[in-house]
């Protein structure tokens, strides 16, 4: 099993959520690219990160 951690920016507000774009590593492509998190859990965070473990 391997594990990834994704880190993403602030990109914009919505009505109920917020939009974060991934910053990808040096040279690499993006893994998830933008994502939307509720404005409830997010809050006024302009960071985050996200984890992601393979189950093979």
């Amino acid at each position: 099993m391997s594990e990834k951690v994704i880190k993403f920016e602030f990109e914009k507000n919505n009505k109920n959520s917020v939009r974060y774009k991934e910053v990808p590593e040096n040279g690499m492509p993006p893994v998830l690219g933008s994502i939307y998190v509720q404005t409830w859990f997010a809050g006024a965070s302009k960071n985050i990160e996200v984890t992601i473990k393979t189950k093979d």
